[in-house]
């Protein structure tokens, strides 16, 4: 298994281990506005128009201190629209650096300039860009807006201009393997790891506006052989290591030991995929959250409690497939990944997720 992005987006198992013991944190992920300027065909959150009552920037800074009080080292952020369109963007990045965390965030690229990818450059922010094609039609069509592609190319050189990549302040390229891009991934990902890019390919999770799109997905059988290839390329190519699993090549997920998600309204989630709200931080301390939810317990037990067709695998206790495939697909969050071509057998074990926390 590679190391590359369990370094610069995950955490060693050690640090995983102390973070269970104490129920604390090593990364928040938070989405503080569903505002976006794309419409993305795939989007996970249906992003387009800010919700009513999104969190302030003093609500953000402290839910932020809350979480490095739990031990958290790391926050990203998702925005669940467009990040870099909150106003109060740069405040957050300040403050989080001026804390002595580190940051990443995920940008559709849209919104950079000189000055902004600069800024993002001086506050040690890990970026990733969101591509999923070479070609402008695919990319526009994909991401719902005409001139997207223009864009994401364009924020994609200004940040390279500024500095990106260096060994602190990683870039990556965030795709989803689909349909139509498929016939590319392998491309990609060879011009990311040239230009010293950290290639962050996921399969599709099937919920937002990707359920009006089911043409988009993939089968396991094909996926396989997608991560497969990228796989072998990484090996014969780059001198990198790892075993093909799902849902994101070269990276293995395992968020639900130590992460969880605050949505733009303040309410916690396990992850965007298992979007189950266990509380609102407006009501509640999100240690008091956490750590009074039998959903987090769940996933935080997770080798102990998921499919038994998951306890058997060979990856068992490393790997558990993507927890928000299987709770959007199966409507519970324990249930075998069915997007795993791993999977011995489909049983899934009864739903125990409920509805809240």
């Amino acid at each position: 298994m590679s190391h590359e992005l369990d370094s610069e987006l995950g955490f060693s198992p050690e640090a995983i281990a102390e973070c269970l013991t104490g129920e604390g944190l090593l990364s928040l992920e938070l989405e503080f506005t569903r505002k976006c300027n794309l419409r993305c065909t795939y989007c996970y959150s249906s992003a387009g128009e800010a919700l009513e009552q999104e969190l302030s920037l003093e609500e953000l800074v402290a839910v932020i201190e809350q979480a490095r009080q739990l031990g958290a080292r790391r926050i990203v952020l998702l925005g669940g629209g467009e990040p870099l369109l909150f106003p109060a963007v740069k405040e957050i990045i300040q403050h989080i650096d001026a804390l002595g965390l580190s940051q990443a965030i995920f940008t559709n690229g849209m919104c950079l300039d000189k000055e902004l990818c600069r800024f993002l450059f001086d506050h040690r922010a890990t970026v990733a860009v969101k591509q999923n094609s070479f070609r402008a039609a695919v990319q526009d069509e994909l991401a719902g807006t005409t001139g997207a592609y223009a864009g994401i190319q364009r924020g994609l050189r200004l940040l390279m201009e500024s500095g990106y990549p260096d060994v602190d302040r990683p870039l990556c390229v965030q795709s989803v393997i689909c349909r139509p891009n498929r016939g590319e991934i392998v491309d990609m990902w060879i011009g990311a790891r040239e230009r010293g890019i950290t290639p962050y390919f996921e399969a599709l999770t099937g919920q937002g506006r990707a359920r009006q799109h089911p043409h988009l997905s993939l089968s396991p059988e094909e996926l396989q052989q997608v991560f497969r290839a990228l796989s072998d390329i990484d090996r014969e190519r780059f001198g990198i290591s790892w075993e093909p699993r799902p849902p994101i090549a070269g990276f293995s997920c395992r968020r639900h030991l130590y992460s969880c998600v605050v949505t733009s309204q303040g309410f916690v989630q396990p992850c965007p995929g298992v979007d189950i709200s266990v509380g609102n931080i407006r009501e509640k301390p999100l240690s008091a959250i956490l750590r009074g939810s039998h959903v987090i317990r769940d996933l935080r037990r997770i080798y102990r409690q998921i499919d038994p067709s998951c306890q058997s695998c060979r990856f068992a206790g490393a790997c558990y497939g993507c927890r928000g495939n299987a709770y959007q697909t199966t409507g519970s969050y324990l249930a075998a990944d069915p997007e795993c071509w791993l999977r011995s057998t489909m049983a899934s074990v009864p739903c125990s997720c409920g509805g809240g926390g």
